[in-house]
């Protein structure tokens, strides 16, 4: 600043001259052409007169921001070189050299060694502070290579993602080496470092290298290597030669393996890659390994035959069908039912609980390069995180699979009863929550091993397993209790007469029926578990199974922001069971819009099948709305049975016409009749037991009125219209029940609707 001072000084007096001279100038001109300048007013700094002391703090300042400025852009530019200059030369020291330390380095004769310390490679920030297995390198070291900088240079974006030295012969340019370790990341850009380290392996390894000599200590600060191991050194001459593990002889790792393990670790030492297990794109992604993922693979499949389909499922087995878990599998006569499971359907045909075998599947790592596809499935993985956005899943391992189309089929959990919750360990333990294969097989042990179950509800989950584990009782002295809030089984479903009957069938199956029971407390004294009543009624027993409903599963609604429903639970979904664009809802998860009977959720079998394939049908393009009412059945043994459609609630008025039964009136006979046992794959609650007589009592057995209720429809009415059908002992007539619920009509005389299912028929 001193500078431009002065230098104002000498030509400040010279400026004004010159604008004096100007404006001299400019007057004779005017003169001369007979005409004046208009006078413009001029802003003085200063109150002084013109050219005194405010012209000059003026022209001082003006023209010391321009030296200023300038002095500025002359100091960024001379930086910029020198920054320029040193990126060329870290360029340079980052090539695939050889660089050899002192400490490493032996005497050959007639050349000298560099005695400038060098380092192996710098510290990445990712990678364990250890040292690693370093060997010794003698060869012939030319003054070129041995001759290194000593500038420390600074470290710049290029030199972070610089491939690391290569041991190898040196190319004519010096080798810049740092003073400091300078910290490198170790981010996805190493990826083309280790590529380059692989082609210069793979060019010397094709020259012989010598045995590897014995380990020195390193002084120098710890040393990692998260690249490619360095290929054998090249020699000139017969020299003792540490060789290191060849580039192509090392496992393939992934960049977060490649930044942890040393490259020089011996061969035996590098841990096995972990096997890809599956792809990381699936086109058509279905979140759940139940019945409505295995129907939508099945339906998207059929509509695109090159489809590729991967199911995720957080259970170790195949897609299976849940019902016979409560119903058929109980009843064989197999001992070895809970490892085959296999059961025989009333008509006496046998099959397995899985939908496929495993031959049907693909592999999931070769889901990717079948030729025309397939379904595969990733069994014991749970689906903890979703990013709509990104179209992509994360794992509960961390690992993330993209998708084209999407399906959630989470399904639901069994619920529990908070007072068994809180009531500690030895309770819960003691605790059974039905709905999976190992739920069946742990209930099947406790059965044979315990003298007293106690099963909390009266739906039909509770009611079946209390008819399964009744009939076991006969042959053991199993005592088996069911308790419940309703009057009856079944009470918040079946009329009430029904209901009462479904409750003397229970009992004649050697249950004790504990009716309008609430659960107070539970603990666990002297060995035994101890549920109080609010009655004040205490019942001890050995194990209890907990069958008080289904809470949808509906975690991933949080982080995929879909919405769950206030009243019904489960994902919010439209008539096409579509929650987003590429996203669908179906099996029990799905609330969904039923263009009949409005906003429901559904928790059966057959719901499960249907809405599955109509999802799959959509995510292939079909764009129809979900229309069909599904159905739901329960068989109280082989010979009595129903089967329900719509909304069978008994708050809701009923009206029932019933006739007498004959010998083709039972579930077996049906399904004989059919062949194919179909109604086994139709449900998924209901309540099985051994063989009773056809008839039907009225409320609590009446045996003189059996007669009067053989056979029958009920019919559920909401607003004078039917919203929901039970068929009473009445097969195969399902299709006329759904085509009155569509319709949506009222009846005048519900008893010539009745008449449509030919239940007056012998």
């Amino acid at each position: 600043m001193w500078t431009c001072k002065n230098l104002w000084k000498k030509l400040a007096p010279l400026a004004r001259s010159s604008s004096t001279l100007c404006r001299q100038n400019a007057r004779g001109v005017v003169l001369n052409n007979e005409r004046r300048l208009p006078l413009v007013p001029q802003a003085h700094m200063s109150s002084g007169t013109p050219g005194s002391g405010g012209d000059n703090n003026l022209y001082y300042l003006l023209v010391g921001a321009t030296c200023v400025g300038g002095g500025f852009y002359a100091y960024r530019t001379i930086k910029g070189d020198k920054e320029r200059y040193q990126e060329r030369i870290n360029e340079i020291a980052s090539r695939p050299n050889k660089v050899v330390p002192e400490q490493l380095i032996t005497e050959v004769p007639g050349e000298q060694a560099a005695e400038t310390p060098q380092e192996i490679a710098p510290v990445t920030e990712d990678a364990p502070a250890e040292t690693p297995e370093i060997t010794p390198i003698v060869e012939e070291v030319s003054p070129e290579v041995a001759a290194v900088e000593q500038e420390d240079p600074p470290t710049t974006p290029e030199a972070e993602i610089a491939p690391e030295p290569v041991v190898g012969p040196a190319p004519e340019e010096s080798v810049g080496t740092p003073d400091a370790d300078p910290v490198v990341d170790s981010g996805p850009m190493l990826t083309e470092a280790a590529l380059v380290a692989r082609s210069v392996s793979e060019e010397a390894v094709e020259q012989p290298s010598e045995p590897a000599l014995s380990e020195p200590s390193v002084e120098p600060s710890p040393v990692e290597v998260t690249e490619e191991p360095p290929a054998p050194v090249v020699e000139s001459e017969p020299t003792p030669v540490a060789e290191s593990l060849p580039a192509e002889t090392a496992e393939p790792q992934t960049e977060t393996e490649s930044a942890a393990e040393p490259a020089t670790v011996a061969p035996a030492e590098v841990p096995a890659p972990t096997p890809v297990e599956f792809p990381s794109h699936a086109p058509y992604l279905l979140i759940g390994g139940g019945t409505a993922s295995f129907a939508a693979a099945r339906s998207i499949r059929a509509r695109d035959p090159g489809a590729r389909v991967l199911i995720i499922t957080d259970e170790p087995d195949l897609p299976y069908m849940r019902p016979p878990l409560s119903k058929e599998l109980w009843f064989s006569d197999d001992p070895s039912v809970v490892d085959t499971l296999r059961f025989k359907q009333w008509n006496g045909k046998e099959r397995s609980i899985y939908f496929q075998p495993p031959s049907f599947y693909v592999s999931p790592q070769d889901l990717e390069k079948v030729e025309n596809g397939g379904v595969a499935v990733l069994t014991g993985k749970k689906v903890v995180h979703m990013d709509v956005r990104g179209n992509k899943v994360t794992l509960s391992d961390n690992t993330e699979i993209s998708y084209d189309k999407c399906l959630i089929a989470t399904g639901g959990v069994p619920r529990n009863l908070q007072v068994i919750e809180r009531a500690g360990e030895e309770v819960t333990k003691r605790t059974t929550l039905f709905r999976k294969v190992e739920d069946f097989k742990a209930l099947d042990k406790v059965s044979r091993d315990t003298k007293s179950i106690t099963i909390i509800g009266g739906g039909f989950l509770g009611s079946e397993l209390a008819c399964a584990l009744g009939r076991r009782s006969a042959d053991s002295d199993l005592e088996v209790i069911q308790m419940f809030p309703e009057k009856g089984n079944m009470g918040k479903v079946l009329p009430e007469y029904l209901s009462n009957w479904t409750t003397a069938k229970v009992k004649s199956e050697g249950v004790t029926i504990i009716t309008e029971a609430l659960v107070k407390a539970v603990s666990f004294k002297d060995g035994k578990v101890e549920i109080k009543l609010k009655d004040g009624r205490v019942v001890k027993t050995d194990h209890i199974v907990a069958a008080v409903g289904l809470e949808p599963s509906v975690e991933l609604a949080k982080s995929a922001g879909l919405e769950v429903d206030s009243d019904f639970g489960g994902f919010r979904v439209n008539a096409e069971l579509q929650a987003r664009s590429n996203i669908w809802v179906a099996g029990d998860a799905a609330c969904f819009y039923d263009i009949r009977l409005g906003r429901r959720r559904v928790e059966h079998h057959d719901h499960a099948v249907v809405s599955g394939r109509l999802a799959g049908e959509n995510m292939t393009g079909a764009n129809k709305p979900y229309w069909h009412q599904s159905m739901f059945w329960s068989d109280l043994g082989p010979d009595v049975g129903y089967e329900a459609i719509g909304i069978v609630d008994s708050s809701l008025p009923t009206v029932g016409v019933f006739a007498k039964a004959t010998a083709k009136d039972t579930p077996k006979a049906a399904t004989e009749k059919s062949g194919t046992g179909i109604r086994s794959e139709s449900e998924t609650e209901g309540t099985a037991s051994s063989p009773v007589a056809s008839s039907t009592p009225e409320p609590p057995p009446v045996p003189e009125q059996k007669d009067n209720y053989g056979k029958g429809v009920i019919f559920y009415l909401r607003d004078k219209v039917v919203v929901g059908i039970i068929l009473w002992n009445v097969f195969n007539r399902m299709p006329v029940a759904r085509k009155i619920i569509k319709d949506g009509e009222e009846h005048a005389d519900l008893n010539e609707v009745a008449k449509l299912f030919n239940i007056h028929e012998d």
